[in-house]
C-alpha cells in the first residue's frame, strides 16, 4: 500500500479534476472514492481518492485559499526500455494535459533529456514529461519533485538527509550538482537529485531563478499510519510551525505541508452513515495532531 500520497487542495474542482486526470492517463486510472464533508469552514467539501496509472492520489475542493505553482510538481517518465511507444505515449499525454494550460518548458530536447516538456494544466498543476534514459536504473511512471526556492535555494540536499532520515525503506539515489559558472545557482547545489522514502521516489531541485512562488498547502503530502504512535513520531519530526499544525496538518522546517492521517479515518469518512461521518468530521476539525482514540470515540458517538 502507497504510504505517502500527495494531496490536492482545489477550490471547487476536485471531482472534476480528478475525472480529466483519470481520462488523460487511462491505462487502469480511475476514481476510486468520493465523500461529501458537511459543515467545514468552507462549507462542504468533496473529497476524491484517485489512481492515475496505480499511483495514488486524493483531493478536496475547500474553497479558493491556496494556489498551485510549480514548487511541487510531477514527473511522468517514459521510459523506452519498458515501452517501445515511450515517446509518442509522452506526446499525446502532453496533449492532454495541454488542453487549456500553460507550457512552463516547451516540449524539445534538453542537454538531460532527449524529448521533454514542463507543462501547468488548466487546473495550475504542473507535470514534468521525460523520455527517460534507458540505460539508467528504472524508476517509477510517477515521481513527485520539490523544488526549493526562494530563502529555500540550497537546502535541497539537506531536505533530502533529514527526510531519508525520518522515514523508514529510505535512500539518496542519483546527484546531479550545478557546476562553476551557473549564477544565479551556487556551484555544488543540487540541480536535480532523487530519493527514496518509504519505498517511494521523490526528487529536489535548487533554483535560485526569480521565482514568485513558493510550498504551500495547495499540495500537500499525506502519510497514512497505522497507531497513535506512528501519528506521534511523524508529528514530531516533522511539525516547525505551531501556527501551521491543524486538523492534522503541519509544516516542516522547509515549508512543505504534511497530514499526518490515520488509515481508520478514511473507513470511518466514507461508512456511508452521514451521522458518523458528522460527528468524525466535527471531532478532526478541533484537533492539531489527530487524536486516534477521540475520533474512534466521535465515531462511535461515545
Amino acid at each position: 500500500m502507497q504510504k505517502i500520497i500527495p494531496h490536492l487542495w482545489f477550490d471547487t474542482e476536485a471531482k472534476e479534476a480528478a475525472e480529466f486526470y483519470v481520462s488523460a492517463f487511462g491505462d487502469g486510472s480511475k476514481v476510486t472514492n468520493v465523500t461529501t464533508l458537511h459543515d467545514t469552514p468552507t462549507g462542504d467539501c468533496d473529497v476524491v481518492s484517485f489512481d492515475l496509472r496505480g499511483y495514488s492520489f486524493m483531493a478536496i475542493s475547500a474553497g479558493p485559499l491556496f494556489q498551485f505553482n510549480p514548487s511541487i510538481s510531477f514527473m511522468l517518465n517514459f521510459d523506452p526500455s519498458t515501452d517501445k511507444d515511450a515517446r509518442k505515449n509522452l506526446d499525446v499525454l502532453w496533449e492532454k494535459l495541454s488542453d487549456g494550460g500553460e507550457a512552463l518548458m516547451p516540449l524539445d530536447k534538453y542537454p538531460f533529456s532527449e524529448h521533454y516538456g514542463w507543462i501547468k494544466d488548466k487546473y495550475g498543476v504542473t507535470w514534468q514529461l521525460i523520455l527517460t534514459n534507458p540505460e539508467g536504473e528504472p524508476r517509477p511512471f510517477i515521481i513527485p519533485s520539490l523544488m526549493f526556492v526562494g530563502d529555500m535555494t540550497g537546502k535541497a540536499e539537506e531536505a533530502i538527509d533529514f527526510y531519508v532520515s525520518v522515514f523508514k525503506d529510505s535512500k539518496r539515489g542519483m546527484t546531479a550538482r550545478y557546476s562553476a559558472g551557473s549564477a544565479p545557482d551556487t556551484e555544488g547545489t543540487i540541480i536535480f537529485a532523487d530519493f527514496m522514502i518509504e519505498k517511494q521516489w521523490f526528487a529536489a531541485m535548487d533554483s535560485a531563478g526569480p521565482h514568485r512562488f513558493s510550498f504551500n498547502e495547495a499540495i500537500s503530502l499525506l502519510v497514512r499510519c497505522d497507531t497513535q504512535e506512528e501519528i506521534d513520531y511523524y508529528w514530531s519530526k516533522l511539525s516547525a510551525v505551531p501556527a501551521a499544525e491543524q486538523c492534522g496538518w503541519l509544516k516542516d522546517k522547509y515549508g512543505i505541508s504534511w497530514q499526518i492521517s490515520p488509515d481508520i479515518m478514511d473507513d470511518m469518512l466514507q461508512s456511508g452513515d452521514q451521522e458518523k461521518t458528522t460527528r468524525v468530521t466535527q471531532a478532526f476539525l478541533k484537533m492539531k495532531k489527530i487524536d486516534l482514540s477521540a475520533l474512534q470515540k466521535a465515531y462511535e458517538g461515545r
